[in-house]
């Protein structure tokens, strides 16, 4: 576990675990580069928060959008966040939004990586 909080010193708990769980078998070659390309393609759960809240201003969506949502995106633009109780229900549940975003795009890229090995 230090050495993913070493790579990863922005990661809460339980995100830091899953990629701990992932990586376990790596070297610290393979999880340097995996850092690299999983910190450009996370999404932090404060952006999601603050683009939750923005659409409460009228722009709805963008949240889902951001974490390739397309379909839910859509369906919030067009509907004013699901008449805001979506958009307010996203806003609580914002950590788990990312957490679920980010632990895909761990797998997908784990399973890139072990491609191009």
């Amino acid at each position: 576990m230090n050495r993913i909080i070493n790579y990863f010193p922005e990661l809460d708990m339980q995100e830091a675990t899953f990629i701990d769980a992932l990586l376990k078998d790596n070297t610290d070659n393979e999880v340097e580069k995996f850092a690299v390309l999983y910190r450009s393609r996370r999404k932090d759960p404060q952006l999601i928060l603050i683009l939750a809240a923005i659409g409460l201003l009228g722009i709805s969506g963008i949240h889902r959008f951001i974490i390739n949502q397309i379909g839910m995106g859509i369906l919030y633009f067009f509907t004013a966040g699901l008449c805001l109780i979506g958009t307010i229900v996203d806003m609580v549940n914002y950590k788990s939004l990312a957490l679920e975003h980010n632990q895909k795009v761990a797998q997908e890229l784990k399973a890139y990586m072990s491609m191009i090995r």
